[in-house]
This record gives structure tokens, C-alpha cells and sequence, in this order.
């Protein structure tokens, strides 16, 4: 038996496994078939306690007295189908992780010989969590430990794996002055989790600026405010050497703009680990580089760079926000085109780019932060939020409340 780390994996010995995930309260566990893209086909992909069978995967009760479990014969799994991703989540409408310790058991499913277990570290107010993957890599199965939590619960889960989770809007009542027609007869639907379904607010709320989790697998990702891109393409993390590139204008013709683009790095638990700025251009071993201050904010191009190598970062750092400070007391509302980019180093290929579209009368803003996932890859998510601070000094409790 293997006890696994976040994102180490195992061959799997057997061609019929069992997946179960067992914790002191009560779990609903899932699975869901996902493709090369990393999406479901359709929402029968989605196997839970009221959808529990598919091709190649099945949901089994634990009963309230043992944990409940996704089997995976994987020479039942259909072409196109590479990996199956087993999701948790507390039974108790909005409990999260906090306390709660899982541990899932990767099992043979016909002779219950255990191969191996499994416990995510580091669990506090997530409600969801991806678990483990069965996946296919070179014509052989294997099992991976996941560990990733969802703060949003199993809809954000299967929201990134494509799942529809959108309520179907009321139909609006009949005039007082007619009778209603009769309705026709509902088309049969597929089952729906009840889970996924969220509370329905007294006002229907604005739509979110940007949602939602894409990869580079298309090319260069433009990201809205509070949009996430994986640094994932064709399969693989990225884990080379990348540049994060700042720049800014005057908004006011002739007036300098001295702005300071900075990066702080936390380790898992948001503890402070350093800051990389104008007056300490390298940190964390030379893993991460400054170009150092630029005090006018004009020209052409990134007005300040940060090198960051991902693949050479210390293994206790798991974020990094990008901020951008104006020392000089100057407001986000006098300056314009502020940006922020990710470059690939080694081609020079820009990868991910966030235009800042609004401004606040404030001194500091994060523009952007990298988290790196218990699967060792990391994600981008676009921030734009807006903090009373001139150094990089002021920025580093409200950024780790961000992370």
C-alpha cells in the first residue's frame, strides 16, 4: 500500500478500482468523466447519488455507515474518456473542510486489496474538493492525488469541468384578466443535484465581471477582473521561466507617473515570505528578479519586469501577488493603460495579459496573483483590487487576505 503526497501517482495494478473517501462527518463523493479538454461530453458525465451509473463509472452508497465510493472499470471506459476525477463535499449544506480530515482509499474493486490511500493537507474553508484522478497517460492507467478544495462548493467544481449548473428561469405568470393556457408536457431531463443548485437570491445579482478557468491550449489568454487561467498547455504545467511584465501611462499629458511594480510570495499557510521591489531586486534563492524602478512611467513597452522561475521556487511557496504602489502619493485615477502580462522567457510568447479598465482614487493596487495547485501546476487570476498604499509594506496583509 502507498500512502500518496499532492501530486504523486501510482500505476494501477488493477482494471476495476474503487475510489472511497471516508472523514468523521458525513461526504457526498462524485466522479466525472472528462475528455482531453478536460471536460465532461454532457452532464450524464457527471456520476452522483442521483445519476449513479455511466459508462465505465459508478456511485455507490456507503449508506450513512460507510463511505461512499466511485468504481472505475477502465476497460468499460469509452474512447475519448482519459481521466476520471473524484470530487468530496460535506453532506451539511455550507460546512467546509475546516476540522475535517478525508482520506481517500484507492482499492482493486474485485479482490478490495487496498493500493493505495490518501490525505489532503493544509483543508480549511473549502466546501468541494477534487480528491484523486484515475488518468490515462501513455496507453497505461494510473492514479494521481489531487487534494484541490473549491471554496463555491461542488457547483465550482463542476463549473470548471463543464457541467451546467444554471437554474432554468421561472416562467412568468399569466395576465390577471386570462386564464393561463395549459402548459405542454416538460422533455424528460437528466437527473439534477441538488447541490449544485444555488440559493435563490430575493433580486437577481449583476453577473460577475470574468468567471470561470481556462488553459493556454488556444494561445494568448486576455483575462477579465477575477478571471483564472491554469498555466497548462497541451496537458503539461508550465513550469519555465516567466516574466511578468507591468507597464502604465500618464493620464494627464507631460505629468510623470512613478509607480513600483513589487511581488510577494507566501507559503501555504498566507505567511509572509518575502517581497522582490526596487530596493530588493532578488529573492527567494534568485528564483524571483526585479528590473528594477522605472520613474517615469513613459515609453513604449513593460515599464517594469519581474522574472519569475517557477520550476526553480523553494517548495514552501504557494502564491505570488503582483502589485504596483505609487510612493509619491499619485492616485490610480491620473494614470492610464495600466496592464500586467505574463511572457514566456525563453520564446518571449506572451501568454496572459489583464488590462486594468477602471481606477479608484488609491495609492497600491494588486493586479494579479499566481497560486499554485496541490497538482503542482499554477493558476493566474486577474485582480485589479484597489488598496490605501504607498510601498509594497502596505500590501502585504491585504494580499494574503486576497490569496
Amino acid at each position: 500500500m502507498t500512502a500518496m503526497t499532492p501530486g504523486s501517482n501510482i500505476p494501477l495494478t488493477a482494471t476495476r478500482v474503487a475510489v472511497d473517501v471516508a472523514a468523521p462527518v458525513r461526504l457526498d463523493v462524485s466522479g466525472l468523466l472528462l475528455g482531453a479538454n478536460g471536460k465532461v461530453r454532457s452532464d450524464d458525465d457527471f456520476i452522483f447519488y442521483n445519476q449513479p451509473a455511466g459508462p465505465g463509472v459508478t456511485y455507490r452508497s456507503g449508506g450513512g455507515t460507510a463511505p461512499d465510493a466511485i468504481l472505475v472499470d477502465t476497460g468499460a471506459l469509452p474512447a475519448g474518456v482519459e481521466r476520471i476525477v473524484v470530487t468530496a463535499s460535506p453532506d451539511a449544506t455550507g460546512q467546509t473542510f475546516q476540522g475535517v480530515e478525508p482520506t481517500a482509499t484507492i482499492r482493486d474493486a474485485d479482490g478490495g486489496a487496498v493500493l493505495a490511500t490518501f490525505t489532503p493537507p493544509r483543508l480549511a474553508t473549502e466546501t468541494a474538493l477534487v480528491v484523486v484522478e484515475i488518468y490515462l497517460r501513455n496507453g497505461a492507467w494510473k492514479a494521481r492525488a489531487v487534494g484541490q478544495g473549491y471554496a463555491n462548493g461542488l457547483a465550482g467544481i463542476a463549473t470548471d469541468f463543464g457541467v451546467s449548473v444554471d437554474e432554468e428561469p421561472a416562467a412568468p405568470p399569466a395576465p390577471a384578466a386570462q386564464a393561463a393556457p395549459p402548459a405542454p408536457p416538460a422533455p424528460p431531463v437528466a437527473p439534477v443535484d441538488p447541490r449544485l443548485a444555488p440559493p435563490a437570491p430575493a433580486a437577481p445579482p449583476a453577473a460577475p465581471a470574468g468567471t470561470g478557468k481556462i488553459n493556454l491550449d488556444k494561445g494568448r489568454v486576455n483575462l477579465q477582473k477575477n478571471q483564472t487561467v491554469s498555466l497548462v498547455k497541451g496537458g503539461r504545467p508550465l513550469l519555465s521561466q516567466v516574466k511578468m511584465g507591468l507597464g502604465w501611462e500618464p493620464a494627464y499629458r507631460g505629468k510623470d507617473i512613478d509607480l513600483d511594480a513589487s511581488v510577494i510570495a507566501y507559503g501555504p499557510q498566507r505567511n509572509h515570505l518575502d517581497s522582490c521591489y526596487f530596493g530588493k531586486l532578488t529573492i527567494l534563492n534568485g528564483s524571483v528578479k526585479h528590473s528594477g524602478d522605472n520613474l517615469t512611467g513613459e515609453g513604449a513597452g513593460d515599464d517594469e519586469v519581474i522574472v519569475v522561475d517557477l520550476g526553480r521556487l523553494p517548495a514552501e511557496v504557494s502564491g505570488l501577488v503582483f502589485t504596483v504602489n505609487s510612493f509619491s502619493g499619485q492616485k490610480f485615477t491620473e494614470v492610464a493603460k495600466a496592464y500586467c502580462r505574463l511572457i514566456d522567457a525563453a520564446t518571449g510568447e506572451e501568454l496572459v495579459r489583464f488590462d486594468l479598465t477602471t481606477a479608484e482614487p488609491q495609492t497600491g493596487v494588486m493586479m494579479a496573483k499566481l497560486i499554485k495547485q496541490f497538482s503542482g501546476e499554477w493558476e493566474m487570476t486577474a485582480m485589479g483590487e484597489f488598496v490605501k498604499s504607498r510601498t509594497v509594506r502596505g500590501m502585504v496583509k491585504p494580499a494574503a487576505q486576497a490569496l
